[in-house]
């Protein structure tokens, strides 16, 4: 598959997990009938499902791409500031209110802007891991590239190392599944020493057969908003059903915490394998169409 195709796939299934777990948060259903919701696998009714932040920076390190065929970091800070400026209200967090304006003055001047968030540690978050997977998609035949290209990619806004860290990972399981060979020892393998890494060694012993709730208060589902809260058991779910989109996006809601990034990391790597082809046409029409496609894929 060339890498434009496979990284669109990796962008719908991320663009559907989002919009699909963005459904289950308080603005729409208080949490007792979300979590009832989910555990019936009942399809939220509302008509339209947005995507949030989590795709509308997917797009950016795709149009990156496209463009270029690698990741160029100034040119990716612009492509995120722009996509900030067109949508502010996508759900973007603190850190990125805060330093994609300045990055739309001086795209330049990301290596000193990443670096001040959060009293000069850069930030530890989810962000750079939730946008991560097209990359690893369009990288997958060649695993060492991967993981160069994801830290370029999340540099430019996550200086901490594990911020860096939980993108690496993604990408890597990105590109794992897009190859048929999605095991969460070797995702551990390829991912930089630190709490990122610790967590996928805890999900990789984690049997299977393991509620997703009880999963979720074993390595986090991303309530602290940070990557090694985040990537461990969205990676998990991911893992858990490997050719099956649907079931690892309803898994992954069953956890909870940051349901519209713990979906968008699992979607975006499942669908490198599966793309969106079993998913129900419902989801689809619902789903917030893409820049160049209509709701279905």
């Amino acid at each position: 598959m060339d890498p434009a195709t496979a990284a669109r796939r990796s962008l719908e299934g991320l663009a559907l997990g989002d919009a699909f777990g963005e459904r289950w948060f308080p603005l729409f259903r208080p949490p007792r009938q979300a979590y009832a919701e989910i555990r019936a696998r009942r399809t939220p009714p509302e008509p339209f499902w947005h995507w949030t932040d989590d795709t509308a920076m997917a797009l950016g390190i795709l149009r990156v791409l496209d463009r270029h065929g690698e990741i160029r970091r100034t040119e990716l800070a612009r492509a995120f500031a722009h996509g900030h400026r067109a949508d502010a209200a996508r759900g973007y967090g603190r850190g990125m209110h805060a330093l994609l304006p300045r990055l739309l003055q001086e795209p330049d001047r990301w290596p000193e802007s990443a670096r001040e968030l959060f009293d000069g540690e850069g930030s530890l978050g989810n962000g750079a891991a939730m946008r991560v997977a097209p990359l690893g998609a369009w990288f997958h035949a060649d695993l060492d590239r991967v993981a160069d290209q994801a830290v370029r990619s999340a540099e430019v806004t996550h200086a901490h190392p594990e911020g860096i860290a939980g993108a690496v990972a993604v990408a890597v399981a990105a590109a794992l599944s897009a190859r048929h060979e999605l095991t969460l020892d070797a995702v551990a393998a390829r991912t930089p020493d630190g709490a990122v890494r610790e967590g996928l060694a805890r999900a990789a012993a984690l049997p299977f057969a393991t509620e997703p709730w009880k999963a979720a208060d074993a390595l986090g589902s991303g309530g602290r908003v940070r990557a090694d809260d985040t990537v461990p058991f969205a990676l998990w779910s991911a893992a858990r059903h490997p050719a099956d989109l649907v079931s690892a996006l309803w898994t992954t809601a069953e956890g909870f915490g940051d349901v519209d990034t713990t979906c968008a990391i699992t979607g975006g790597v499942v669908a490198c394998r599966t793309g969106v082809e079993g998913v129900p046409a419902v989801w689809l029409d619902r789903r917030e169409a893409l820049p160049g496609a209509g709701g279905r894929a």
